[in-house]
């Protein structure tokens, strides 16, 4: 047994209050492309497009459903991986409180975590939403609209505009998940990052706030993070390679 997963053991048993912090490099084990990474992520190769676009131009909003039925459908085929279902364990075990996630893809849902324990900082690009009135939308619905004249016609309860439910360039942090956040972070003892860059401000602040007020912070991620030298154990080696170990170790104890 290696020393980090010694010590990921050791850190997990004396938690009262874990915390999970999920990020792209979670997902990526499952086949979903990162959005962010330099050279590599699909940002550096397609500009997303800015929410006040969306919102004020017709041709941004073509743009974006086009993107959407057309593109990448890897996040629609995706499954959850070793991580998630680790996760999953260690919440069914009462083992921790929680899941913060920067991801979009479903994946900790799909788990068998409850929606209760998950709080989705950029929103759920699994279905869409009014941006007037909240009402829920399955893109299947949509996608057959789509097909048929080019166009997603406005919120049939409202008339306001619909979109993918995730958080785009320019929206708003959606202030619920936030202050679910704050109140996870608030009371953990133990933050475990998985595959975050930790550079996306302000989701990043929650695993710093942790560090700062010296509770424990660990960093599983296959890159350097912009807080690794306060937290108190970084892996740089696959979530999927680690973290199964630890939780299957602490359900054996």
């Amino acid at each position: 047994m290696s020393k980090n997963l010694e010590t990921l053991i050791a850190l997990l048993s004396e938690a009262q209050q874990l915390v999970f912090f999920t990020g792209a490099g979670l997902s990526t084990e499952s086949g979903i492309p990162d959005f962010r990474s330099p050279g590599t992520g699909l940002w550096n190769k397609i500009k997303p497009i800015d929410f006040s676009d969306f919102v004020h131009s017709e041709d941004a909003r073509a743009e974006s459903w086009r993107r959407k039925f057309t593109g990448d459908r890897a996040m629609t085929t995706a499954e959850p991986n070793s991580g998630h279902l680790a996760i999953a364990e260690l919440i069914a075990m009462n083992r921790c409180n929680g899941v913060i996630t920067q991801n979009v893809d479903n994946l900790h849902q799909q788990s068998g975590v409850d929606e209760s324990h998950i709080v989705e900082l950029h929103g759920n690009a699994t279905y869409a939403a009014c941006l007037s009135c909240g009402q829920r939308y399955e893109l299947a619905e949509l996608e057959s609209q789509y097909q048929q004249n080019q166009y997603i016609d406005p919120c049939p309860l409202c008339g306001g505009l619909i979109k993918t439910a995730t958080i785009s360039f320019g929206q708003a942090m959606p202030e619920d998940a936030m202050q679910q956040a704050a109140e996870l972070t608030s009371q953990c003892d133990l933050m475990i990052v998985l595959g975050s860059s930790l550079t996306v401000y302000p989701a990043a602040a929650f695993p710093e706030h942790v560090a700062q007020r010296g509770d424990k912070l660990v960093i599983i991620n296959q890159q350097p993070t912009g807080l690794d030298s306060v937290a108190d154990l970084v892996i740089n080696e696959s979530i999927g390679s680690i973290l199964p170990s630890a939780v299957a170790a602490l359900a054996a104890n």
